[in-house]
């Protein structure tokens, strides 16, 4: 049996074991039983044929991507069309994830949304689709706006998604907007139109901040229950989200631990660190990195994770025992680099070594004045590491380190960055205790960002090159067993 009949056997199977729904690169189409099909030879490839009253359309077959009693899942081609879509047969009956279906109706619902707002243009390959090989998700509904000669792409995000997936809408969106300016074959796409939830938009607004004109980035909010968008004006949005906490008050708090933290230190000289985290007036102790102890208010509590217990005088040997097993397990040359023990917090990790020499990444880093988290985000843990640094000459540096690939990493470092900005201009570093006895130039902090050579992810460079020219990037790729000890690869 050829491959045409084959897949016209599998889908007059599909379409005998109940209703069936169609979709097209995430738009649903209609059900099978309101259509008619076949599929047919052409040449080494097959032809699949849908029509009804209302609609009538034919695919190449390149391959089928997904086959199942529940699914069929063609990868097909329009004629005169490039890029590759995806049709997709589904049972109706079968078990969808109920975000899947969420996206789906919000899809629909975005598509007549953008027809009342912008009445003057043309909705074009809306699609939820997700496509891997371009790092577009499913998350996210995207599609093009046609307003005669010119274009613009689109990307909305449900008020069902959770608030970290709305916060990253401008880094797919950014992605969306390069992927059609590359392939605009009539028209130019004048810019990227964002649609965000009412309220939800803060984050993005403020990294517009940082991007270039270039981008052409405009911003909606969508209200819910009416479903019309208002556009959001982009503006100085302030020190809302970071704070500076006194050096003065970092030293008191870790005097006031220094008969603990000297006695903890000593267990491990050179892979036990000590330092206040963000908001609190706690020490942490930290091997290599990893937090296994904090000292609060005289109190000792042990553990690893949120998993702590207070430690009593008589049972120091509890502490001694931990520390003995991570400095076995959490070791450079450990045998086993897949412990647990050995693989958690790498970010923090790295840390520890950049903080220990800087000049390891750059000898005109003034290694004197080095500080992480400083400022602090009230979001708290950002999955990357923040330090900021300053050259010999008073040029502020911010650094962020990521241990694997991360596709967020330019604009989650520059949410640090543009933070940095405002506390300089406000003269905020120099007040709190921080540099102090060096001048430092009134310029824009440099910004760097670090990683291991190899897990920098494939679109870095994309994003990097919608950043304003004011935001001075430099990717700086270390060796893959920094473990043992850092050494810069490349910096470009």
């Amino acid at each position: 049996m050829d491959e045409s009949s084959e897949l016209q056997r599998a889908l007059d199977e599909l379409a005998t074991a109940g209703g069936v729904e169609v979709h097209e690169d995430g738009e649903w189409l209609a059900e099978l039983a309101g259509l008619r099909f076949e599929v047919r030879s052409a040449g080494k490839q097959s032809l699949v044929h849908l029509w009804s009253e209302e609609r009538n359309l034919t695919r190449r077959v390149l391959r089928i991507a997904e086959r199942s009693p529940e699914r069929i899942i063609l990868e097909v081609q329009r004629f005169g069309r490039v890029k590759p879509g995806r049709l997709e047969f589904l049972r109706a009956d079968a078990a969808r994830p109920t975000k899947r279906i969420g996206r789906e109706q919000f899809r629909a619902r975005f598509s007549r949304m953008l027809a009342e707002q912008f009445p003057d243009a043309r909705v074009e390959t809306l699609t939820t689709a997700p496509d891997l090989e371009h790092s577009f998700s499913g998350s996210y509904t995207r599609g093009l706006l046609i307003e005669g000669s010119r274009a613009w792409a689109v990307m909305g995000v449900s008020p069902a998604e959770d608030a970290a997936t709305i916060e990253r809408i401008l880094t797919f969106g950014l992605l969306w907007l390069d992927w059609t300016r590359q392939h605009a074959q009539r028209r130019a796409v004048e810019g990227l139109r964002l649609i965000v939830p009412v309220g939800a938009g803060r984050e993005t607004l403020v990294r517009l901040q940082a991007l270039a004109p270039s981008a052409n980035v405009e911003l909606f909010a969508i209200e819910e229950t009416t479903w019309q968008a208002r556009r959001i004006e982009t503006g100085d949005t302030g020190n809302r989200e970071s704070w500076l906490t006194p050096r003065r008050e970092v030293e008191t708090i870790l005097a006031a631990a220094g008969e603990a933290s000297e006695r903890i230190r000593t267990l491990a000289p050179g892979a036990i660190d000590a330092v206040v985290p963000p908001g609190t007036r706690e020490v942490a102790f930290r091997f290599r990195g990893l937090e296994f102890a904090r000292w609060s208010d005289g109190r000792l509590l042990l553990g690893l994770g949120d998993s702590r217990q207070e430690l009593k005088q008589t049972s120091w040997a509890q502490i001694v025992s931990l520390v003995r097993e991570l400095e076995l397990r959490r070791n450079p040359l450990a045998e086993d680099s897949n412990h647990p023990l050995y693989r958690v917090a790498p970010e923090r990790w790295l840390e520890t070594l950049v903080l220990r020499d800087p000049t390891s990444l750059d000898a005109l880093l003034d290694s004197r004045y080095f500080y992480s988290q400083t400022p602090a985000f009230s979001a708290g843990d950002r999955g990357v590491i923040d330090l900021l640094g300053v050259t010999r000459h008073g040029r502020l540096v911010v650094i962020e380190l990521k241990a694997s690939e991360d596709l967020h990493l330019p604009l989650q470092a520059v949410d640090y960055w543009l933070r940095v900005c405002w506390h300089h201009r406000e003269g905020d570093f120099q007040r709190y205790g921080y540099f102090m006895g060096i001048e430092l130039q009134p310029a824009a902090p440099l910004l760097w960002l670090v990683a291991p050579g190899l897990r920098f992810h494939s679109s870095t460079d994309t994003l990097l090159r919608y950043l304003s020219p004011e935001v001075q990037v430099t990717r700086i790729g270390l060796n893959e067993n920094w473990r043992r000890g850092l050494r810069v690869v490349f910096r470009m």
